[in-house]
């Protein structure tokens, strides 16, 4: 094979070979099971302090809804101040809120406004680091990353809820939020001492690079393959309760109808990302986008448990169109304005999908769990096929290319 196909290829190694790189995988690592176990225990603490489950599954929907205030507010921090004080300081302000919460007589408004506050400062922390990503790594070594830290994600999910449960039972919830802070400030201490300091991307008074963002066509078509399909995806998972309780079978079938489709995305991004190269990536981003939510039609059939199991699994896997679409996002941004893109991306998509877990309790009332998932699969698929197909008329610039128009700079590196 040429050096310029090895060049090609993917492969995760690379990516965990660069210093920098290992840091901030490791702080998201720490700051990942911090915030899963933080969850449960606050949920459990408020529980505990009320009696009531309104205000507990209250604290788990609080952790949604302020992403979008966040996102929208503050997105101009992650451009306007050199990117790891940006970092540092949201994992310190996240430490001091859960030491506030394990206080011992702190009332319920102050921990769910807490927990509020929590959520306002993710997007920021979340968009910051991924537009370090791209000075880190840059190219096609960028996307490789994201992918990382979103396996990361998923595989926390899926550890973090267990390591959560095996704590509460030998710790009160109060002493488990303190190992919150513990991974709050060692993901502080590894940032600051694991990355070096670059520069703000932005001037300080630069005023409107949130409309400049959304006024470019390619960009809004790609912030809204990224939202659609996840706010559909989520509609499984929102109703795996009443579905398990429909097919009989009972918290075990809860527990792995939960893990089925996070399991699959991670399935489906590593052998996307180890297995194939840039080009590849971007030739399936648009099919996958169209085909991800089409096993939900399968949820008319009335599935067995296994079944169900194999299409929670497939459409999975299907989400390794994000990597395509990475590619093209971190090409079509100023590099000025990427900071504030990240942080409007990751607030748009933890908001939407808060937005298709509600309509999908209200879509369950109406007709059912199993037609509302297969509805959600049909819906789904129109929406992303029509954006699919606008997309492809709005053709991805070339990587190193000009904006029409000329606002953006040669990439560099």
């Amino acid at each position: 094979m040429s050096a310029p196909a090895l060049r090609g290829t993917a492969g995760y190694g690379r990516v965990l070979a660069v210093p920098e790189f290992r840091a901030v995988f490791a702080a998201h690592v720490l700051s990942m099971l911090g915030v899963i176990v933080s969850e449960i225990a606050l949920s459990v603490l408020v529980y505990d302090l009320t009696g009531s489950p309104l205000l507990s599954a209250l604290t788990f929907a609080l952790g949604f809804l302020p992403y979008l205030v966040g996102g929208t507010l503050l997105a101009p921090v992650a451009d306007r101040f050199p990117a790891r004080r940006v970092l540092v300081v949201c994992d310190l302000v996240c430490a001091g809120c859960v030491v506030v919460m394990a206080v011992p007589g702190t009332g319920i408004g102050v921990l769910l406004g807490l927990r509020c506050a929590l959520a306002v400062v993710s997007p920021v922390f979340a968009g910051t680091r991924m537009a370090t990503l791209s000075d880190i790594l840059g190219g096609d070594l960028f996307v490789l990353g994201r992918s990382l830290l979103r396996i990361v994600a998923q595989s926390a999910l899926l550890v973090g809820y267990g390591l959560g449960g095996l704590l509460l039972a030998v710790l009160t919830p109060r002493h488990a939020l303190l190992i919150t802070v513990g991974t709050f400030l060692a993901s502080a201490a590894l940032l600051r001492l694991g990355t070096r300091r670059r520069p703000a991307r932005a001037r300080a008074r630069e005023r409107g690079g949130t409309r400049q963002l959304l006024a470019d066509r390619r960009i809004r078509l790609l912030l809204l393959l990224f939202w659609v399909p996840a706010m559909f995806a989520v509609v499984p998972e929102a109703l795996a309760a009443p579905y398990a309780d429909a097919l009989g079978s009972g918290s075990p079938g809860l527990g792995v109808l939960m893990c089925a489709l996070p399991v699959g995305t991670v399935a489906g991004e590593l052998y996307a990302g180890a297995r194939l190269g840039p080009a590849a990536r971007e030739r399936i981003a648009l099919p996958l986008v169209c085909l991800t939510l089409l096993p939900y039609l399968g949820y008319a059939l009335h599935p067995s448990l296994a079944l169900s199991l194999l299409l929670l699994l497939a459409a999975g896997a299907g989400s390794a169109y994000t990597l395509g679409l990475d590619q093209w996002f971190v090409r079509a941004v100023p590099e000025e304005l990427r900071g504030r893109a990240m942080t409007v991306l990751s607030a748009g998509l933890m908001t939407l999908q808060g937005v298709g877990m509600t309509l999908a309790g209200l879509a369950a009332e109406a007709v059912g769990v199993r037609a509302a998932v297969a509805g959600a699969g049909v819906v789904g698929m129109v929406c992303c096929c029509g954006l699919a197909a606008a997309a492809r008329r709005s053709p991805a610039r070339p990587a190193g290319g000009d904006r029409a128009g000329g606002d953006r700079k040669p990439r560099q590196g």
